[in-house]
C-alpha cells in the first residue's frame, strides 16, 4: 500500500474503529456504494485489528514502580492518592517517624516523569511556596528527597471542595461568594506580591474547607517575576502547563505572562460562581474551538448566562431573579477582567478585588462608566430609607409651616452662618497670596485664617468658635501644640460669651482640649478634662454618636497614656460600638481599631494587636485613595509588629503593599515614604536578602542627601546598614567606608542635639564590631572605648553597657587575653548587675561565655550550646541567627575536642540550612567554611 493510499484511509480507519460494530457497519456500507475497493481495504484492516487487539496491551519496558499506599517517602507514609495531573500525584500521608501527629498532603513527581525540567520545575514550586505565607494560602511544611531519590513536597492538608462545587451544594447566597471570592483574590494578591504569578487558578485549586475558609493550592506551574528564566507554557512531554478553560489569550498565544494573566483566570472564576456555567458559547467543547473562543469570541454577560439552564424547571423565577441582581454592575466587573488585551483588565487582582468591595458597599464600581445618572442611582440605593424619610418629612413640613415658624427662622440663621463661612473660604484663599508655581505655606494660611475670622466673623460668633476649632486640629496635627493651645484658650472663651451653644460644638471643644493636654504629656490633666463631662456624653450618644465616639477614643488614649490600660479598652469598645451603629464615619472606625491593637501591643498581646491591625486595613481596603496617609500609617505599624512576632515574610508582604499608598499619596521624599523603605529594608536584612535590602536603603539615602545634603543625623543608621550589608557580601573596604562615613556624620550632630551622643555612642559600637569582626581587633579598641565613655555618661550612666562590654570581652580574647575576657564576661552575668531590658543581650553573653567554656571541654556549655542550636518554632530572625552561632560554636568545641566527624557533620547541616535561607551568602556562611577547613584535619577520616 503506498503512502497516498494510506494517508486516505487512516482517518477513516480511526473514526471507524471508535464506533459501535452496528454504526460502523452501517458506515461501511455508506463507503462501499461510493468506493467499493476503498471499503474493502478498511474491512481488511478492521479485521486485521480485531485479530490484534492485544497487541502492546501489556508494555514492553516494565515501568519503574510507583507509589502505593503504605510505602514511605522520606519520613512519611502514604495513606491514599487525592488527586493526579499530568506531571505528578498529591497523596495523602502521615508521619511514619513518630515524632509527632500530623496528616499532610505529600506531593510527588509521576513516576517515570523526572527530566530535569520538570525537577527543576518542581524546586521552584518548593521556593516559591517558602516565599509564601498567607491565611488562605496552602502552606509548604517540609520537603525534601527520598531514599529512592524522589523529590517531594509536604503541604498542609486542606480537607475542603473546590469553590464552585462548595457553593452548588451549600447554596450559597451571593454576598457570601463574593466574599469567599475577595479571600480568594487576598491570596493571589500576597502571591503577586512576592513576584509570583499563579498562571493556572481554577476552582480545583481553590478549595473552601467545612468552616468556610477558602484555601488557596498548587503553585506548580508559577512564575516568579523577579528575573528567572521565561517559564514554558508547554512541558517537554508537550502537555500545556495550564487548564485550557481557564487560561488567559496571552498564554494560548505563547506571550508573556503577568499578574494580569491571573485577572483573567479569576474573571472566569468569578463567572462561574455568579452563573454556575462558564463564560462562552460552545458547540462541540474541542479543545480547539475552546481555544478560538477564548482569542475571539465575547463572553456571555452573566446575568445571561444563568438564564440558560435549561433543567431549570420550576427555578426559572428564581433565575430571573438572579439575574436581574447581576446585570449591571456584576457583568461588567466580570466582563473587565475577561477582557482579551491584559491592559484592558483590571490592573491588579487587588484592584478586581476592591471594585467587588464597592459593588458590596453600594458604591459606584470602576467598571462601570461614571455618568452622573448612574452615580446617583447608586447613592439612592444606598440611602433609599433616608431619602424615602426626608420625602415623607418634607411633605409633613409643607402642611405645618404654620406651627413650625421658628424652625424657618432657625434655618433662615443657619443658611447665613453656612454664607457667612463659605464667603470667608474662598476669600481665605484668593487672599493667600501665593504666586502661581509657589507652594502653599501652611502656617501663614492657618495664621491669616485666624486673623481674617476674627474680622469677617464678628457677627458669627458659632461660626468663628468652629472655624478655632478647625484650626487648633489642623495645628495639632502638624505637632504645633502651642499655638493649638492659644487657639483652644480664644474658642473657650468665645463659646463662654455665646448663648444656646449646641452641645456638639461642646464637645468637639472639650475632645480637642483633652487631645492637647494628652499630646503635651500630661495625661493627668486630660483625665480630669474629660471623666466629668462622661455622663454627659452618655446622653447625647444616640443623638450625636460621632462627636460621643470621638470623645470616647480620646478619653480611652488619655487613659492609655496614664497605663490605666483596662479603662483604656472599656472607652475604646464603647466607641467601637458607637461607631458600628451609624454611617458615614469610615475613618473613625479606622481610627478606633488602630486604638485597640494599639493598647493590645502595650499590653504586650502582639498577636491579638496584630489582628487588630489586620481588621483595620481590611476596613480601609475600599477607601485607600480617599485615606492613603491613615493606610500607610497602618500598614507601618502593622509590620512592625509582624516583625516582633518573628514574621519577617509577613512584614516585607505589608510593607511592600503599603510602600506604592506612601508612593503615589505622599511622594517618594516623603518621611513617611522613607521611613517605610528603612524597614523594608530592615526586615530584608533580617531575611539575608542583602540585594533587596542595598536597593532600599541606597533609595533612602538618596532622596535623603537631596532633600538636606550628606550630613544629617537621619543618614547615620542608613549609612550603619550598607556597611553592614557591605561586609556580608564580602566588601570590606566599602562596609569600612560606609561605617568611618557613619561616624563622621555622627560627630557632627553629637553637639547639635541632646540624642546626639548616643547616635555617635551606636555608630562606633558598630564601627568596632566590624573590626573585630575582620579580625583588625587592635584597631577596634579605640572606637569602642569611646563608645563607652559616651554611653556612660547618656542619661546619667542608665544606658545598658552589656553590648559593648561583651565586645571588649571577645576582643580581649582574641588578643590572647582569654582570662581577663572571660572574666567580663563573668561579671555582665552576676547577680550584681541589673540585667538589661533585652533579654536577648543577656543571652548573646551567655552564648559568648559558652563558646568558650565548651571549647575548654566543659559538658554542660557544650548541651547549652546545642539546645539553643536546636531552636523553636516561631523564632524571630536575631533569636534564629542567635541559633545558628550557637551551632557554629558547638561545633568547633567538638572539633577542638578531637571529635572532627561529629563537628564536621554539624557544620555540614548548619551549611545546609545557611544555604537555604541565605542565598545571597553572609559573613557566617563564611565563618562556617573556616570552620570545616579547620575540622576536618582532626579527623582521622580526612587523613
Amino acid at each position: 500500500m503506498d503512502a497516498e493510499r494510506w494517508q486516505r484511509l487512516s482517518p477513516l480507519l480511526d473514526k471507524l474503529l471508535e464506533l459501535e460494530p452496528e454504526a460502523r457497519a452501517r458506515r461501511l456500507a455508506e463507503l462501499r456504494e461510493e468506493d467499493p475497493a476503498l471499503a474493502t481495504d478498511l474491512q481488511a484492516l478492521i479485521a486485521l485489528e480485531d485479530d490484534n487487539s492485544d497487541f502492546l496491551s501489556e508494555p514492553l519496558v516494565v515501568p519503574p514502580a510507583g507509589p502505593a499506599s503504605g510505602m514511605e517517602v522520606g519520613p512519611y507514609r502514604l495513606e491514599s492518592l487525592l488527586g493526579e495531573g499530568g506531571m505528578g500525584q498529591v497523596w495523602l500521608a502521615s508521619r511514619a517517624d513518630g515524632l509527632y501527629q500530623r496528616r499532610v498532603a505529600l506531593k510527588l513527581l509521576r513516576p517515570g516523569l523526572t527530566s530535569q525540567d520538570l525537577r527543576l520545575r518542581f524546586t521552584r514550586e518548593r521556593e516559591i511556596l517558602a516565599r509564601l505565607a498567607h491565611p488562605n494560602i496552602a502552606r509548604l511544611l517540609d520537603a525534601g528527597v527520598s531514599a529512592e531519590g524522589l523529590p517531594y513536597l509536604a503541604l498542609e492538608y486542606v480537607d475542603g471542595t473546590p469553590i464552585t462545587d462548595y457553593c452548588r451544594e451549600h447554596r450559597t447566597p451571593l454576598d457570601q461568594r463574593l466574599e469567599m471570592f475577595r479571600q480568594v483574590c487576598d491570596a493571589v494578591s500576597h502571591a503577586h506580591a512576592n513576584l509570583i504569578v499563579h498562571r493556572d487558578l481554577k476552582p480545583s485549586n481553590i478549595l473552601v474547607t467545612p468552616a468556610g475558609q477558602v484555601r488557596l493550592l498548587d503553585f506548580g506551574i508559577a512564575k516568579l517575576l523577579d528575573g528567572e528564566a521565561p517559564a514554558p507554557e508547554q512541558t517537554g512531554t508537550g502537555m500545556r502547563a495550564f487548564t485550557l478553560h481557564y487560561a488567559a489569550p496571552e498564554q494560548i498565544l505563547g506571550e508573556p505572562v503577568t499578574t494580569m494573566t491571573d485577572v483573567y483566570s479569576l474573571g472566569v472564576v468569578l463567572y462561574e460562581l455568579l452563573a454556575d456555567r462558564k463564560p462562552y458559547r460552545l458547540k462541540r467543547h474541542s479543545d480547539a474551538e475552546w481555544e478560538e473562543a477564548i482569542l475571539n469570541a465575547d463572553p456571555v454577560r452573566p446575568s445571561q448566562g444563568v438564564l440558560q439552564d435549561t433543567s431549570a424547571g420550576g427555578e426559572r423565577q428564581a433565575l430571573r431573579r438572579h439575574s436581574r441582581r447581576l446585570a449591571g454592575d456584576l457583568d461588567n466587573i466580570v466582563l473587565k477582567a475577561l477582557a482579551k488585551r491584559p491592559e484592558q483588565r483590571y490592573p491588579s487582582v487587588e484592584a478586581l478585588s476592591q471594585d467587588v468591595g464597592r459593588y458590596e458597599a453600594g458604591r459606584p464600581v470602576l467598571a462601570q462608566p461614571q455618568r452622573l445618572g448612574y452615580r446617583f442611582r447608586k447613592y439612592v440605593g444606598r440611602h433609599r430609607w433616608a431619602l424615602a424619610t426626608g420625602l415623607v418629612v418634607a411633605l409633613v413640613l409643607s402642611l405645618s409651616l404654620g406651627l413650625v415658624a421658628w424652625q424657618a427662622r432657625q434655618a433662615v440663621a443657619e443658611a447665613a452662618r453656612a454664607q457667612a463661612m463659605q464667603d470667608f473660604m474662598i476669600g481665605l484663599f484668593e487672599d493667600a497670596g501665593v504666586r502661581e508655581g509657589e507652594p502653599l505655606d501652611v502656617d501663614r494660611l492657618l495664621d491669616g485664617a485666624v486673623e481674617r475670622g476674627n474680622l469677617q466673623l464678628a457677627q458669627e460668633p458659632r461660626a468663628r468658635a468652629e472655624l478655632l476649632g478647625v484650626i487648633a486640629r489642623l495645628r495639632l496635627g502638624l505637632g504645633d501644640t502651642e499655638r493649638a493651645r492659644g487657639l483652644l484658650e480664644q474658642q473657650a472663651a468665645l463659646l463662654a460669651q455665646t448663648p444656646n451653644v449646641p452641645a456638639s460644638l461642646q464637645l468637639e471643644s472639650l475632645t480637642l482640649q483633652g487631645r492637647l493636654a494628652r499630646e503635651s504629656r500630661d495625661s493627668a490633666a486630660c483625665s480630669a478634662l474629660l471623666q466629668p463631662a462622661l455622663a454627659d456624653a452618655r446622653r447625647e450618644q444616640a443623638r450625636l454618636p460621632h462627636q460621643v465616639a470621638d470623645f470616647y477614643s480620646e478619653l480611652g488614649r488619655c487613659r492609655q497614656a496614664a497605663g490605666a490600660l483596662q479603662g483604656a479598652r472599656q472607652m475604646y469598645e464603647r466607641a467601637l460600638a458607637v461607631r458600628r451603629g451609624v454611617d458615614g464615619d469610615p475613618g473613625g472606625m479606622v481610627q478606633t481599631l488602630v486604638d485597640l491593637a494599639e493598647l493590645q501591643a502595650d499590653a504586650g498581646d502582639i498577636d491579638a494587636a496584630v489582628a487588630g491591625y489586620g481588621q483595620a486595613v481590611r476596613q480601609l481596603r475600599d477607601q485607600v485613595a480617599t485615606r492613603p496617609g491613615q493606610r500607610v500609617e497602618i500598614g507601618h505599624r502593622l509590620a512592625r509588629l509582624q516583625g516582633q512576632q518573628g514574621r519577617t515574610d509577613a512584614a516585607i508582604d505589608t510593607l511592600r503593599a503599603t510602600l506604592p499608598v506612601a508612593m503615589q499619596a505622599l511622594g517618594p521624599a516623603d518621611g513617611a515614604t522613607l521611613a517605610l523603605r528603612e524597614d523594608l529594608a530592615g526586615a530584608y536584612l533580617d531575611d539575608s536578602r542583602f540585594a533587596d535590602a542595598a536597593r532600599q536603603l541606597e533609595e533612602v539615602r538618596q532622596q535623603r542627601e537631596a532633600a538636606k545634603g550628606p550630613d544629617q543625623a537621619a543618614l547615620v543608621p542608613v549609612r550603619l546598614q550598607l556597611g553592614r550589608i557591605a561586609w556580608e557580601r564580602n566588601d570590606l573596604a566599602a562596609a569600612l567606608v560606609h561605617m568611618h562615613e557613619a561616624v563622621r556624620t555622627a560627630r557632627l550632630d553629637a553637639g547639635q542635639a541632646p540624642a546626639g551622643s548616643a547616635v555617635l555612642a551606636d555608630a562606633l559600637l558598630e564601627l568596632a564590631r566590624l573590626l573585630h569582626q575582620a579580625g583588625r581587633d587592635g584597631d577596634a579598641r579605640a572606637p569602642l572605648e569611646e563608645a563607652r565613655k559616651l554611653r556612660a555618661g547618656a542619661a546619667g550612666g542608665t544606658a545598658t553597657l552589656e553590648p559593648i562590654d561583651r565586645l571588649a570581652a571577645e576582643i580581649r580574647i582574641a588578643q590572647g587575653e582569654r582570662d581577663a575576657g572571660l572574666a567580663i564576661l563573668r561579671g555582665l552575668l552576676g547577680d550584681t548587675r541589673p540585667q538589661p531590658d533585652d533579654a536577648l543581650e543577656r543571652l548573646r553573653t551567655q552564648v559568648a561565655l559558652w563558646r568558650w567554656e565548651a571549647r575548654a571541654g566543659d559538658p554542660v556549655a557544650l548541651a547549652r550550646l546545642q539546645t539553643l542550636a536546636r531552636g523553636e518554632t516561631g523564632m524571630g530572625p536575631a533569636r534564629r541567627a542567635l541559633g545558628w552561632r550557637a551551632a557554629l560554636y558547638a561545633a568547633q568545641a567538638r572539633c577542638a575536642a578531637g571529635d572532627g566527624p561529629g563537628g564536621d557533620a554539624l557544620l555540614e547541616q548548619l551549611d545546609t540550612e545557611l544555604a537555604s535561607r541565605q542565598r545571597d551568602g553572609s559573613a557566617l556562611r563564611r565563618e562556617v567554611d573556616l570552620a570545616r577547613q579547620a575540622c576536618l584535619p582532626a579527623s582521622p577520616v580526612a587523613g
